[in-house]
């Protein structure tokens, strides 16, 4: 039976992320986490219907790196290739913003490793079993079973798309 306490954190803290199979390791590129020395201005609200003058509701201004990470030295950026996750907002080519440093819950989206291969999934529990839960009904949920060689790398905290094509 699968237990939770298999779930381990595999955290790298260099650019490139390898997993532990022997027969066929898998390296996946991560995005090099950079400091940004700007600070934005912070609205307090604004209106998505009629229009209002914005300036008058300028509640701080918006660190960034305060607001999207709380882990730095454990928090990487991943390009998303593929389509699993759609009805969870996660498209093709958005970036994803991993913190390792996070433990796995029910219904956290995450970075895993599966039988050697990464992937992003949610990660759900069913009446005391576990799943890799895709957002895509094209896909079938993974329950993870007894003997699948499987890691949480680590959860998503922000996912980060342009709202169109610029």
């Amino acid at each position: 039976m699968f237990c939770l306490k298999h779930i381990v954190l595999y955290c790298a803290p260099k650019h490139t992320l390898r997993t532990t199979m022997k027969h066929n390791p898998t390296i996946v590129k991560v995005i090099p986490l950079t400091k940004l020395d700007i600070a934005l201005p912070l609205y307090a609200s604004i209106s998505a219907g009629f229009p209002s003058p914005a300036d008058d509701y300028l509640e701080e201004e918006l660190d960034l790196n305060t607001y999207l990470i709380r882990h730095p030295e454990a928090t990487f950026f991943v390009r998303v290739a593929g389509d699993s996750m759609v009805q969870a907002g996660i498209y093709e080519g958005d970036i994803l913003i991993v913190d390792c440093a996070l433990e796995a819950k029910h219904n956290d989206v995450v970075v895993a490793i599966l039988d050697g291969e990464f992937t992003v999934k949610r990660f759900v529990q069913r009446q005391g079993r576990y799943y890799l839960w895709p957002e895509n009904p094209r896909y079938a949920p993974i329950e993870l079973r007894e003997g699948v060689d499987f890691r949480v790398w680590g959860v998503v905290s922000h996912v980060i798309h342009k709202p169109y094509a610029l």
